[in-house]
């Protein structure tokens, strides 16, 4: 798995946000490559480049081996993202890829997951129970 950042930032904007924040936030700062994409090209590859503003839209691509896309989200900048939930999603994909099991919402590692196919129809709900509230 690799992990990259893109930003319209310069990478002298990415050195001093490593140091003077990401490293009092993560012990020695985030350990992926952090790359610059002045202009907006990658950004409108993705459809995250806002034209007006001249800045990409925060998003985050789950790109398999194959180079497709399987998962995206887009947020405004006023919300947060959440880290474990990306993991948590990077590591179901992987073992749907590894296993052709599927995983149901919320998966973790560890836990059951289903076997695709017709005797699967109508018998989720004996192998899956999901914790829908949160804590």
């Amino acid at each position: 798995m690799q992990v990259l950042a893109v930003s319209t930032d310069s990478h002298f904007s990415h050195k001093i946000w490593q140091e003077q924040e990401l490293k009092k936030m993560v012990p020695g700062g985030v350990p992926f490559a952090m790359l610059s994409d002045a202009g907006g090209r990658i950004g409108r590859v993705y459809g995250v480049y806002d034209e007006d503003a001249g800045v990409d839209i925060r998003g985050r691509f789950i790109i398999d081996p194959d180079g497709v896309i399987q998962a995206m989200e887009v947020m405004t900048p006023s919300v947060g993202r959440n880290i474990k939930e990306l993991i948590r999603q990077v590591k179901a994909f992987q073992h749907v890829r590894a296993t052709g099991e599927v995983t149901p919402a919320g998966w973790q590692p560890g836990q059951p997951t289903l076997k695709p196919g017709p005797a699967l129809v109508g018998k989720v709900w004996e192998v899956w129970k999901p914790d829908l509230i949160p804590n």
